[in-house]
């Protein structure tokens, strides 16, 4: 585990001041191949995640062939099913999932894109993390920064720590800012229940957002359907369920036409199983975080949207495929290609 200051303080709400705390898991093969898993924890929790590992996981892997990814899969998701199928079992499940397959890509010899079949070369990134704690200007400001790199997206925040009047001036002080040619999305982070997400996002419609982002908690199936059915406006979710099973209503009944699966959530293999689910019914894959690796995913499928770059990790990698004018462009590295700045590993270790 390692434990790093933020390069610049996530506005996630009033007041919020926490160090970002990243999960690694590495995993080595007789032949001496090492993968690569991790997961960043913005809140509590990546402990108990190393718990889970320790007690649950971890035990059930050793010795096993590294590349039976599917297998592995299986049996680690086989143990979650008496406790939940989400929370911390299916975080460390996810983070040995993408180890493994970054054993996988290395043994190969190819990235993951193109071992799973390479669709394109490059994607589009938004750039995300105009907090609604940096206020109406400075997430304006933020913006303009975005803007003036290239991206030809961006993503701002809204409820929480807003009336409904400020929420709705700094989405029209947003459009006002970066003009009527850069797509605003905008993300609720579960704060609203549907009636009121219908009458945001009637007003926000006057600003020509791109998308409403996760109005009302995961469970309320219901109240997106409601939403999605009241709005002239792209309604989009999924980031906060687990694996494509918790995401079966959206598929049943798709009337969100982007989901945001979260690789966190059940790993690589789920991810592109949930891709492959979208794409027959005509959804679009617009995945939560972690563009360094999703590139990986949106480069080898058809229904790939947008990447979504936050800025989180930048400084963590010796390299990575860091976007230029709003596109990202799939690296050829085996595997994931992602290898963890050494300095990082010492300094910033914690071993509690």
């Amino acid at each position: 585990m390692s434990r790093l200051p933020s390069r610049a303080q996530p506005a996630l709400s009033a007041g919020y001041d926490k160090d970002r705390e990243v999960l690694v898991v590495e995993i080595e093969t007789e032949s001496g191949i090492v993968g690569l898993g991790y997961q960043l924890y913005l809140r509590e929790g990546f402990k108990t995640t190393k718990a889970c590992l320790e007690e649950m996981m971890i035990p059930l892997i050793l010795g096993k062939d590294a590349s039976a990814v599917e297998a592995i899969w299986r049996d680690l998701w086989s143990i979650t099913l008496a406790d939940g199928r989400g929370g911390a079992p299916l975080l460390a499940l996810s983070a040995i999932d993408v180890a493994l397959w970054d054993i996988v890509g290395q043994k190969a010899g190819l990235p993951l894109h193109r071992l799973w079949g390479h669709y394109r070369s490059e994607v589009p990134v938004y750039g995300s993390g105009c907090w609604r704690g940096l206020g109406g200007d400075g997430m304006a400001a933020k913006a303009e920064r975005f803007v003036s790199e290239g991206y030809k997206a961006i993503k701002m925040q809204v409820g929480h720590i807003w009336s409904d009047a400020e929420d709705v001036a700094n989405v029209r002080q947003m459009r006002d800012t970066v003009g009527p040619d850069i797509d605003i999305m905008v993300d609720v982070n579960m704060a609203w229940t549907a009636d009121k997400a219908i009458l945001m996002g009637r007003k926000f419609q006057e600003s020509e957002i791109y998308w409403l982002e996760e109005p009302v908690v995961p469970d309320d199936f219901h109240g997106y359907f409601r939403i999605a059915d009241a709005l002239d406006l792209r309604v989009v979710g999924g980031e906060s369920h687990f694996t494509r099973y918790d995401l079966r209503p959206f598929f049943e009944h798709p009337k969100l036409p982007i989901l945001q699966p979260d690789v966190i959530r059940g790993g690589l293999t789920d991810l592109r199983k949930t891709a492959a689910i979208a794409d027959t019914w005509g959804l679009q894959i617009a995945p939560h975080l972690y563009p360094e690796l999703m590139i990986h995913v949106m480069a080898s499928i058809p229904n790939g949207l947008i990447l979504e770059n936050m800025e989180f990790m930048d400084d963590f990698w010796v390299d990575w495929p860091k976007p230029v004018n709003g596109m990202m462009t799939a690296p050829e590295t085996p595997g994931h290609g992602l290898k963890i700045k050494p300095e990082i590993m010492t300094d910033c270790l914690v071993r509690d």
